[in-house]
Parts: C-alpha cells; structure tokens; sequence
C-alpha cells in the first residue's frame, strides 16, 4: 500500500500529475485545488497517497498535506460520492470551508462543487455533521464554538442570519461569526458578533 510519494514532477494534466520517484512515473489523481498549488514541472514534490484497490485498477490519489487526504476519505464515505466527485468537492471548498459549510449546514456551498445536486448535499450535510467534530483539522475553539450553551449558540445564530441577510454566504458567514466568537470570547453580543465578523469577511 502506498501512503507517500517524493520524487519530481514529470508533467501535469487536468485531474492529474505523474511523479519520477527513481525512474518509475507514478500517475497520481488530484483536485484542482491540489494542481493549482504543485511546483513547475521538473521540481521536487511529495504527495499523501491514498490507494485505492479494485479488481481492474490500482488509482493514486495526491494530496499535499493530510487534512486534504482525511477530508477526502471522510467525503468518500458517504453514499454517491466517489474519487471523482470527491476531488470534485475538493477542487471548489478547501478543509476550512468544508468544515464550515458542513457545521453551517450550508447546502449551496456543497452544491458548487461538479457532480454535487442538492440531494446529495444534503446526504453529505446530514451525515457527515456529527463527524467533523473528529476531524484533526477542525479547531478545538471552531469544534468548541459549535458546542456552546444555548445564549451563545443563539446570538451566533443571530449574527449569522444578519450576515446572511447582507448578501453572504451561509458557510461564509458561520466561519467569521466563529473566528469572531474565538477572538471576543463568549460573552459577546449579536451586534459585537456582526461587526467582528464583518470585518473577517472584508480582511
């Protein structure tokens, strides 16, 4: 099972790379996101792998770190999404939005993404809720924020909806009412909420 390549970057398509490790080109499958941040070709590069085995292939997939690689076997988890829809997924939200847009249930986020309808959004959303909490990308203070008292949990509502109502996007707006609550501390208000995450969505 291969779980790491390091080698040079051969050449780079539309949903994928070939790596020299030693001589050997490896094709290794890749989101959008992922090509869009490897070195010119004839650099040094390493991917996380994740192998996957069937009867009529043997696929690679490339990730540069491994919140990317997690949040890719979290995605394929669940029913209808696959390798493909997951790079898919993965090429539109990178792991800080997809925590967001999944702790927000925000459906059109997910929906960005090729291959994704709003059924299958919100299966994603449904199940994949209760396990972002375990994911060692999501912040303590994010996981924390989501699992405050009821006041706390109300105002962060509150703020949310205002910032929704200003034109931004749900999944947007519930990671700056976030940030703004780790910075503020739990007693903030809706109103120090709002002008805190304001100001994370215009930095």
């Amino acid at each position: 099972m291969i779980a790491k390549l390091t080698g040079i970057l051969d050449s780079v398509g539309d949903d994928w790379a070939i790596l020299d490790v030693g001589g050997v080109g490896y094709l290794v499958f890749c989101s959008s996101r992922t090509l869009a941040q490897l070195p010119g070709t004839g650099e040094a590069v390493s991917f996380v792998i994740e192998t996957h085995i069937r009867e009529d292939h043997i696929h690679l997939y490339g990730f540069l770190d491994h919140a990317e690689r997690d949040w890719f076997k979290l995605l394929t988890t669940v029913q209808g999404v696959g390798a493909k829809v997951g790079l898919g997924i993965q090429s539109v939200l990178g792991p800080k939005e997809l925590t967001d847009a999944i702790l927000a249930q925000d459906k059109g986020m997910i929906t960005r993404a090729p291959g994704v309808g709003p059924k299958l959004a919100t299966r994603l959303l449904t199940e994949l809720k209760d396990k972002v909490g375990g994911m060692a990308s999501v912040a303590p203070a994010m996981a924390g924020a989501v699992a405050a008292n009821d006041t706390d949990r109300a105002a962060m509502e509150d703020a949310v909806s205002a910032l929704v109502n200003l034109g931004y996007r749900r999944g947007d707006a519930f990671g700056a009412v976030t940030g703004a609550m780790r910075s503020i501390g739990d007693d903030a208000g809706v109103e120090d909420l709002i002008r805190a995450g304001l100001k994370e969505l215009t930095a």
